[in-house]
């Protein structure tokens, strides 16, 4: 048997790997391999960060998985086409009766897995990366739902009746603690220079970040979780984006702290758990409906609309240099930082869709360049919602008032004074749109808004009609 390690990069609720041990015999070595495919990753345009990330899980896995027998091979090859060309030489010269995996959710990836088939790949594939699976979850007519909060109450029902399973984590032998220790000094030297060297490794988030927010921060979630200048969220996506940490892993240990969790959807630690369950939509969604891996529209009618696709203004967006502090702000901690706010998210996404007239396909692949958490359900999810072309989405005429937003979100300009030093000096009620001040105080500081917001709502308007 071969075991083959995809976007699942964990040791614990891992079926392919608990297949795998289970049917290990006693006393043999493991093979497992994890194919490192820059060009391929390129093409699906990850993130620097997101690639450094991965790569850093996938070293620590390989002294993890000594412990258990397994001897984890990193391959470098070009792309889908060579990894099946290595899997088809290697399967023929070792005699490999089973090649172990988890499923993966994406259209290329998809055909990859039946190009292994085609070419006698012997492919054994299990679902891991959601809680309820996919495809169980339809509404009456066994259709995937469109919106969002029947989807909730019919995945909720879903989980009280059939449950769920997590398989819980593979205990090493006193071998890995060993490994560990002997590599922890190179480790350290590795991790200083690392792009994403300011998230930690997922055992130590397990250990220590999530308890930490379950213990101190999950209550007042509902209320906080909007407010970019406070650390008011759980960070978990890059963890569930690269699959080192499952949606399972997290479910239980929210149910042991609160055990009702499941039929208190009016509690204020519920709301931590539906934007979960947003990210279970999303690829329940994507698994019906492929044609958003092609980045097609969802809602048909919108597929053909002539953005404007000003390249200035692209550019100006993408800089953080919009003219409105809440826009130039989010951007410049996306480019600095590879993460960003999720109310932000959403402010940006709007700005360029309908402020600025511009196809969110280029949102999407710009976030998808920068982002450590880019995952290609949930960001496409997220910018349809917010280009009003998607399920679910907020309707055109929903146009988010940027300066509205900043106001009610950032009110004293504490998040935009740290990444808009140039602002640090205007007073909190001008922060969020200091053109005025600026002018009456001729101060050359800030660049001019590339619109205006009531003229640009309209045309927004009149553009989807």
């Amino acid at each position: 048997m071969l075991l083959w390690f995809r976007n699942d990069l964990r040791t614990h609720d891992n079926p392919a790997l608990h297949y795998f041990l289970s049917h290990l015999q006693a006393g043999n070595t493991g093979k497992a391999v994890f194919f490192i495919s820059e060009k391929q990753w390129r093409l699906h345009d990850w993130a620097p960060i997101k690639i450094d990330f991965i790569c850093r899980h996938a070293n620590a896995l390989v002294n993890q998985l000594k412990g258990l027998n397994v001897e984890l091979e990193l391959v470098c090859v070009d792309d889908f086409a060579a990894q099946v060309e290595y899997l088809k030489d290697y399967c023929q010269k070792n005699n490999i009766s089973r090649v172990i995996a988890n499923s993966e959710l994406e259209y290329n990836e998809q055909q990859r897995d039946k190009s292994c088939v085609l070419n006698d790949i012997p492919l054994l594939l299990f679902e891991a990366d959601v809680i309820a699976p996919k495809g169980k979850v339809l509404n009456q007519s066994g259709q995937m739902f469109k919106v969002f909060t029947p989807f909730k109450k019919a995945w909720l029902k879903y989980i009280r009746e059939h449950g769920f399973e997590y398989l819980g984590k593979v205990q090493a032998s006193s071998t890995s603690a060993h490994v560990e220790s002997l590599t922890s000094d190179a480790k350290e030297q590795v991790e200083e220079q690392s792009l994403s060297a300011n998230w930690p490794l997922a055992h130590e988030y397990e250990a220590h970040v999530l308890p930490r927010f379950i213990g101190e921060k999950i209550s007042n979630y509902h209320q906080l979780r909007d407010i970019p200048s406070i650390r008011a969220t759980s960070g978990i996506s890059p963890y569930l984006a690269t699959g080192v940490i499952s949606s399972r892993y997290i479910l239980t240990y929210l149910l042991s702290c609160y055990p009702d969790m499941l039929i208190a959807s009016d509690s204020y630690e519920f709301s931590w758990l539906n934007e979960i369950i947003w990210r279970e939509f999303y690829r329940h969604l994507m698994f019906q409906h492929q044609s958003l891996c092609k980045h097609q529209c969802f809602n048909d009618k919108y597929q053909n609309l002539s953005w404007h696709n000003d390249k200035d203004y692209f550019e100006a967006w993408c800089q953080g240099k919009t003219g409105y502090p809440i826009v130039d702000a989010a951007m410049r901690q996306l480019n600095q930082t590879g993460w960003m706010h999720n109310r932000l998210r959403m402010v940006v996404a709007s700005f360029l869709t309908k402020h600025l007239l511009i196809d969110w396909r280029l949102g999407e692949k710009y976030f998808m360049q920068h982002l450590i958490d880019g995952d290609l359900a949930s960001n496409n999810g997220g910018w349809q919602w917010a280009a009003s072309t998607g399920c679910d989405a907020q309707p055109y005429f929903r146009v988010f008032n940027p300066i509205r937003q900043s106001e009610r979100f950032d009110p004293k300009g504490e998040f935009i004074r740290k990444y808009i030093l140039e602002l640090e000096n205007i007073p909190d009620k001008e922060i969020h749109f200091p053109h005025q001040y600026i002018e009456k105080h001729k101060l050359n500081i800030y660049w001019p808004a590339l619109v205006e917001h009531k003229s640009a709502r309209l045309n927004a308007i009149e553009f989807y009609k």
